[in-house]
């Protein structure tokens, strides 16, 4: 671990943003790797607010930083040729459409392994959303099933999520605890 270009480019994009003192955290399959369901990308997802996007182009941008076109939210680490895809909180999953799940204030991070991550059920909460209502995103929900399967998520979980998505979430545990993968 450590030692592909997207991982080097999360833990600098950590490291800078930690400096900065712009609240972040890293959402994604990053983070679905740090809670223990290894999946392949080959870019970062980073939440940040409105604000810290615009502190972090003022200090970064022209330094090891690119926009992926003008004015975008999307920007680019050139040292480790990797996309940094950002979402803003307050932006809702999935569709974009208002709903009970929306992207928290980064504030809510935890330290993780390496990078802040949000708390594993905000994660699962995001996920849930996105898939259940954008059908273009519906590997937000196969994530949150191999999730429960690899990390061992318990049931129990599915009580402390929003009720918009704690019956799917209720539905995927059920079908990976009553599959023949055992």
């Amino acid at each position: 671990m450590g030692k592909s270009d997207v991982e080097r480019a999360m833990r600098k994009l950590g490291q800078l943003l930690e400096a900065a003192q712009i609240p972040y955290a890293v959402i994604g399959a990053m983070a679905l790797n740090e809670f223990g369901y290894q999946r392949m990308t080959s870019d970062v997802d980073v939440l940040l607010t409105s604000d810290g996007l615009a502190r972090f182009k003022e200090l970064h941008l022209g330094r090891g930083y690119v926009e992926k076109f003008a004015g975008s939210r999307g920007l680019r680490d050139t040292e480790n040729s990797t996309d940094i895809d950002v979402v803003i909180s307050g932006h809702f999953p999935g569709d974009g459409k208002p709903k009970a799940v929306a992207f928290p204030d980064p504030s809510e991070a935890e330290q993780g392994a390496s990078v802040r991550l949000l708390p594993l059920s905000r994660m699962v909460e995001l996920k849930l959303a996105s898939g259940m209502t954008a059908v273009h995103r519906l590997k937000d929900l196969a994530d949150v099933l191999e999730l429960i399967r690899a990390a061992k998520l318990s049931r129990a979980l599915g009580d402390s999520l929003d009720a918009s998505v704690r019956d799917k979430y209720f539905e995927l545990w059920d079908a990976v605890s009553n599959s023949s993968d055992e």
